[in-house]
């Protein structure tokens, strides 16, 4: 049986923790350091971003993610477009050692809303 891109996403779910635009909102005002990680590609990323986010393909993770991140306590939230590569993303980034990650399950314009 060949799996699906959705199928995959379910997995990540089940290991990641997956938040609400206001609880990552919540989390991020209350922490000294925090990485809010856009994992869609850089034209989505340069068509609209957040203000203190950084860009990093969900594609090019893996390598690119220790140039910003080397404490595994620190908190990063994930967004994406809608959520599904931000769960891929924060699964991954459990896998790698990162404790304290949590991928934003909204939409692209309900995050720019909250967090500006």
């Amino acid at each position: 049986m060949i799996k699906s891109a959705s199928d995959f996403i379910a997995e990540a779910q089940q290991i990641c923790n997956c938040i609400d635009v206001v609880a990552a909102k919540e989390l991020a005002n209350l922490s000294d350091s925090v990485i809010i990680l856009d994992v869609r590609e850089p034209h989505e990323a340069a068509e609209a971003k957040l203000e203190h986010s950084i860009n990093i393909p969900r594609g090019l993770l893996e390598m690119k993610v220790q140039n910003h991140c080397t404490n595994p306590e620190t908190l990063i939230l994930i967004h994406c477009a809608a959520g599904g590569r931000a769960s891929l993303a924060a699964a991954r980034l459990h896998e790698m050692g990162f404790r304290n990650v949590h991928a934003v399950t909204a939409k692209f314009e309900e995050i720019k809303k909250t967090f500006g």
